[in-house]
């Protein structure tokens, strides 16, 4: 079987590794540019290339990088014709001309109980709208927003999603579907799978959070709500608040009886510190 894997951010690098471990070689990745970044804008690899920087030789031999620049060059990704694609955390919606390329369709891998929480930030929103169940999905992607029917999910169990950064919850969500898909992808070769569609009347849209977005008022906004924004929104774009007239970072803080805690701030201009009480 020949696949292409799409994707770029550490919630992708997860799944490819799991690929890789479990066997899996895609025969192609297709990954952003290495970009600048940090203060020093050093150009710097994505996590998904990172992952294939660091395997074996003989496997990285066998593997075809394709970082393109613009979308417009997606339909020309080379090494086909493959049986499938696997789409984990790409950031485009693939155009249709190259949704028809593989034989098989393609598998996108989504961190949420789909219809739930299609689009840019479904781990974030759930953590802001209070979700106390979340899991991942395995769908059939399409011309839409994660709209494709699923062939597969497993909700997150044993852990309280209610008081999880979305770090914390980035990570158990990404290990949860790669291992998913790992243990589907022999049934979805061999097709023995059934897809259900997404019921459209309980979908739900993210959005793509902004700097306006992690805004509080720690005089007007209710605790817990700030508390949500913490959780969700650390490291980026980061929550922040004005404090004696400058920008003030809410690096960490806890909840409790109803009453919020600040324990860790930056003041522009100054150096994180740890508050006290």
């Amino acid at each position: 079987m020949k696949f292409a894997f799409f994707g770029t951010p550490q919630f992708a690098a997860v799944i490819l590794e799991k690929l890789i471990a479990k066997g899996f070689i895609p025969d192609t990745v297709i990954t952003n540019p290495d970009r600048p970044v940090g203060r020093r804008k050093m150009v710097t690899p994505p996590p998904v290339k990172q992952v294939l920087m660091e395997q074996d030789e003989s496997i990285r031999e066998r593997i075809l990088l394709f970082q393109p620049e613009h979308k417009k060059k997606l339909p020309l990704i080379p090494g086909g014709p493959y049986d499938f694609f696997v789409v984990a955390a790409y950031g485009l919606i693939l155009p249709k001309e190259l949704l028809s390329l593989p034989r098989l369709g393609t598998i996108g891998v989504h961190p949420s109980l789909l219809p739930r929480h299609r689009g840019a930030s479904p781990i974030q929103t759930t953590i802001l709208e209070g979700d106390r169940e979340t899991g991942v999905s395995l769908f059939l992607v399409d011309e839409g927003v994660d709209h494709g029917p699923v062939i597969a999910s497993e909700i997150l169990d044993g852990y309280d999603i209610t008081s999880m950064s979305y770090r914390e919850l980035h990570d158990v969500l990404a290990e949860l579907g790669g291992n998913l898909l790992v243990r589907t992808l022999p049934d979805f070769i061999e097709g023995k799978l059934e897809s259900k569609p997404q019921s459209e009347a309980h979908a739900t849209l993210t959005k793509k959070f902004t700097a306006d977005d992690a805004r509080v008022d720690l005089e007007k906004d209710a605790p817990e709500e700030v508390w949500r924004k913490v959780r969700a929104l650390t490291p980026e774009p980061g929550v922040w608040t004005l404090k004696d007239g400058k920008r003030m970072k809410i690096l960490e803080a806890d909840y409790r009886d109803g009453k919020l805690f600040l324990r860790r701030t930056q003041v522009e201009g100054e150096l994180p510190k740890e508050v006290k009480g």
